[in-house]
């Protein structure tokens, strides 16, 4: 019996310290593995350099990067193994979207790409 795909968030907090050429490099490795374990990527958003609400690893910063995808429930195990294994990562979370979430995110996408358009 084949899984039903279920829409997914990512965030992932990276170490500041990142050049912008590894930060892009990471997120296209996570976005290929993604794709390459039956998902579909939807909307990836980096958001850049913020502060942190509280300090990681002694860091007031990070690299935000949030990517909106499709897949299997058991992609995220082995996400969360990547997550681990990549010591660029100090933080992650994957939150499953529901029907109205998707619908949201997509509305909210479509308005700031007519807002960027005008």
């Amino acid at each position: 019996m084949a899984t039903q795909n279920q829409s997914y968030e990512l965030m992932l907090i990276f170490t500041p310290v990142l050049a912008e050429d590894d930060f892009k490099a990471a997120q296209k490795k996570y976005v290929d593995f993604i794709k390459e374990n039956g998902g579909e990527v939807v909307h990836t958003d980096a958001w850049g350099l913020r502060s942190l609400a509280y300090p990681i690893a002694k860091k007031t910063t990070g690299l935000y990067w949030v990517v909106e995808f499709k897949a299997p429930t058991d992609l995220n195990a082995k996400l969360d193994i990547q997550f681990n294994r990549d010591e660029n990562i100090m933080r992650q979370m994957v939150t499953r979207l529901d029907k109205y979430a998707v619908e949201y995110n997509a509305k909210k996408r479509n308005k700031v790409s007519e807002t960027a358009n005008a």
